[in-house]
């Protein structure tokens, strides 16, 4: 079994204004996670005090980091994060489409040995307009990505999408992944705003031999505060293998 978890920190700054890398390895530390997708972590940048949060968050669950830089400007930088307590190896970090003027956005994808398989995760933080979102689902669904010859076995898509179920890019990834929310025994939980969660835009996507076991939102300790975003965890499993699980999130809350 894999557990993996896919949460935008918004640079470890809480809703209730409190900076904290600290809390959020904290709320993934109750997870239990295998692997972790991270979206919107600040490296060495000023704002939030130099702190590589890739990396202290990884060290303080005991992890492995593999970090891309969607924006960097001198020594600072700013991206996305895939840890894995398993071993791993980064195949592709790059950045995706956007327009001259808007954020740069970028994926990464790892190869992560579970057992005697490597699954593939791919992680990524789609942008804000709707034509935008396409050229870079189009970009992800491309040979560099999901249609490298090199991306096959179990292989998830995960993050934050900026795009609701029923939207032309949620389509495009369905067309191709099977959403874990809709696959999964649980009910669909949403992950915006963390006060009051409306919208569902953090996504977890499995195709190649992926079963998925359960997905959740965290709602336990602090998850509200720490970011403007709920964790969203799936627990999944290589088709075929048998695991025990790992419990249900209220479980690890307690």
């Amino acid at each position: 079994m894999l557990r993996l978890v896919t949460y935008n920190v918004r640079r470890c700054l809480g809703t209730d204004g409190q900076l904290s890398p600290a809390r959020i390895a904290q709320i993934l530390a109750a997870c239990r996670p295998d692997v972790v997708a991270l979206q919107e972590l600040d490296v060495r940048r000023l704002r939030t005090g130099g702190v590589d949060q890739a990396h202290a968050i990884a060290a303080h669950l005991g992890m492995t980091a593999h970090f891309h830089a969607a924006l960097r400007v001198l020594e600072e930088e700013y991206g996305d994060a895939i840890l894995s307590a398993l071993p791993s190896r980064l195949v592709r970090a790059e950045a995706l489409p956007g327009p001259a003027g808007r954020e740069p956005r970028g994926a990464l994808w790892a190869a992560v040995t579970l057992g005697e398989d490597e699954v593939q995760i791919v992680n990524t933080h789609l942008g804000l307009g709707r034509r935008e979102r396409l050229a870079q689902a189009e970009a992800l669904l491309g040979p560099r990505w999901l249609g490298d010859p090199a991306c096959t076995g179990p292989v998830a898509l995960v993050g934050d999408l900026n795009a609701v179920p029923g939207s032309r890019v949620y389509r495009r990834f369905a067309a191709r992944l099977t959403d874990a929310h809709r696959a999964a025994p649980s009910r669909t939980r949403c992950t915006f705003p963390s006060r009051l969660p409306l919208l569902r835009l953090d996504h977890v996507f499995v195709g190649g031999g992926f079963e998925v076991v359960r997905v959740e939102t965290y709602r336990g300790p602090g998850a509200r505060l720490a970011s403007d975003h709920l964790p969203l965890v799936a627990d999944l499993r290589v088709a075929g293998h048998g695991a025990a699980s790992r419990g249900t999130l209220a479980e690890a809350a307690r």
